[in-house]
């Protein structure tokens, strides 16, 4: 098993950091001095860098990274992602640091999107979050919706290690989606108490994400309801998520 913690980068980033013995792996580097310097103060040298899209504040600080530890970089094959040694499509297995990485590709956010999941947690950058999901630069919502399905599908106990802190706001647009949802209340009140304490509101479970996110929620009665009135042509997951993700866009 890994000993997993995040590295506070930029506004609201979390670049995770999977530790084994004295060797790490990161996921989403954005800025290489807050990573190089927690490899210093702990003693660890750099096994591997795990990519999920190629936006710059998930990959810019790989160059600096690797002309400082040599370092595999794992990340999609069809998006340009700086010092990009292992190209990957989703579909592979890795085995790092003794442990199973299995690649999801996770299409929606950007083209390319994957996701890691591990017997620790599943690392999905900016295509799930607490209680919400990523806008969509470059895909379709009938791919992000098929993403999201893919993610839903797994075990309920998987923790979900997204790369933003964007809980708090995330739970306002899901009470105004669902204001009857208990599980929502009850998050979003735990959520701000972790926050006036200065602590990380993720990872979550799926299972969390299950009761609360509505994106997630998009077969579920109430969700749909709330997507006709904002725009959803019918009632199918796919018109029903698209019609939640322009909401929330206009939300913002």
């Amino acid at each position: 098993m890994f000993e997993i913690s995040f590295i506070p980068a930029f506004k609201d980033n979390y670049i995770w950091l999977l530790r084994r013995d004295h060797q790490a792996l990161v996921v989403d580097p954005g800025d290489a001095a807050p990573v190089l310097a927690r490899l210093a103060e702990d003693g660890l040298t750099l096994a591997g860098i795990l990519i999920t899209h190629h936006h710059a504040d998930h990959q810019g600080g790989v160059g600096e990274l690797t002309a400082h530890h040599p370092a595999p970089v794992f990340a999609p094959a069809g998006e340009s992602i700086t010092g990009r040694t292992a190209p990957l499509d989703g579909g592979e297995r890795l085995t790092l640091l003794g442990q199973t990485l299995d690649v999801l590709a996770v299409p929606g956010h950007t083209a390319g999107h994957l996701a890691y999941l591990t017997d620790d947690g599943l690392f999905c950058g900016d295509t799930l979050f607490g209680a919400g999901c990523g806008r969509l630069f470059e895909g379709t919502p009938a791919q992000m919706a098929a993403s999201l399905d893919r993610l839903a599908a797994l075990p309920p106990t998987t923790r979900i290690y997204c790369a933003h802190e964007y809980t708090a706001v995330n739970l306002r647009f899901a009470t105004a989606v669902e204001p009857d949802n208990p599980a929502i209340t009850a998050r979003a009140a735990q959520v701000a108490a972790q926050r006036r304490a200065n602590l990380p509101s993720v990872p979550s479970t799926l299972a969390e994400e299950l009761a609360t996110n509505p994106f997630l929620r998009c077969r579920q009665p109430a969700v749909i309801a709330a997507a006709r009135q904002h725009g959803a042509t019918d009632d199918s997951p796919v018109a029903v998520f698209a019609a939640l993700r322009r909401w929330r866009s206009e939300d913002r």
